[in-house]
């Protein structure tokens, strides 16, 4: 009894001196998409060998763990571009990631192969965040999608004396950025995504800049500018930004109308040709003809062998 106790606590006490304490280690500062991004894998005690630790990762997209070993195989029978390597330096483990994409974010852990059989062969994951920005988009408010689709290409915005103009600012991000609005040529500053102005007159001229600035990522900032035209009371409708929009619309309607006629004119006129050509029956070439039967000519002689 005393043997089997001492044999297991030699066990015990020969697992915990060689146990892997694995520790996983990024980069100090936030991580941008794009940005050539480092983990590394060493073992605080240096009792484990390196070369036989694996990286594993696990988005918040998928279902427990996968080796990187295999998904980078994967990706390249997939494409000739690599997006990690991994590098065995220092008894530590590499894993380099180049211009990294949004959906290789989540938790990454480095896996001891000597210790698969125990439970703490891994370390503590460590969570992994891509931060973005997209770029800036703006809507007029008050008009449907369709108008603001085309007023998201434009640059300038022409409205009546004494019309009012709201324009939301918007971008797509990691995090919801903080937007604020400027005047060129004047001081003041609006903390606010959309901007409002109220019965404008030839004084709210100008340009106007829309910034977004990513909470916690200093060097993420988009910005986009528009001109605001203030026309006279008197100027015609088409000189307007709707009213440029409907003729836009308009054309685009009547090239797409003309194009549908002139396909349907086509098929019927080739209905027709078909028509007035008639069926083709191949069938009398295929039947023989005998001298002396009613579908030859009159002759004065007769046989029971086929001219064709």
């Amino acid at each position: 009894m005393k043997g089997i106790l001492f044999l297991t606590a030699a066990v015990l006490i020969h697992a915990q001196i060689n146990h892997a304490s694995l520790i996983v280690k990024g980069p100090p500062k936030p991580i941008v998409a794009g940005d050539k991004v480092t983990l590394e894998c060493y073992d605080s005690d240096s009792a484990a060998n390196m070369s036989q630790v694996h990286f594993e990762r696990s988005s918040k997209f998928s279902q427990g763990w996968y080796r990187l070993e295999m998904e980078r195989s994967y990706l390249g029978r997939l494409c000739s571009y690599r997006y990690f390597e991994l590098t065995l330096e220092d008894d530590r483990l590499l894993l380099t990631t180049y211009g990294i994409p949004t959906y290789m974010e989540g938790l990454y852990r480095c896996v001891s192969d000597e210790d698969a059989l125990s439970s703490d062969n891994s370390s503590t994951p460590l969570s992994v965040t891509v931060h973005y920005m997209h770029d800036l988009s703006f809507t007029r408010e008050s008009h449907n999608g369709y108008y603001n689709r085309f007023f998201n290409s434009m640059q300038d915005l022409r409205v009546p004396l004494g019309s009012d103009v709201e324009v939301n600012c918007s971008a797509t991000a990691s995090e919801t950025p903080e937007y604020f609005w400027q005047k060129e040529g004047s001081d003041w500053i609006l903390p606010s995504k959309t901007l409002t102005l109220r019965e404008v007159t030839p004084q709210d001229e100008g340009t106007y800049t829309c910034t977004a600035q990513h909470p916690s990522v200093e060097s993420l900032r988009r910005s986009r500018s528009f001109t605001l035209t203030v026309l006279p009371e008197d100027a015609c409708w088409y000189q307007t930004t709707d009213g440029r929009i409907t003729l836009t619309a308009a054309g685009a309607g009547m090239v797409l109308f003309v194009l549908v006629v002139l396909i349907m004119a086509f098929l019927y006129r080739r209905v027709k040709m078909r028509q007035a050509k008639g069926p083709i029956d191949d069938h009398s070439q295929t039947k023989p003809i005998y001298k002396g039967s009613m579908e030859s000519l009159p002759s004065t002689t007769g046989d029971n062998q086929p001219l064709v």
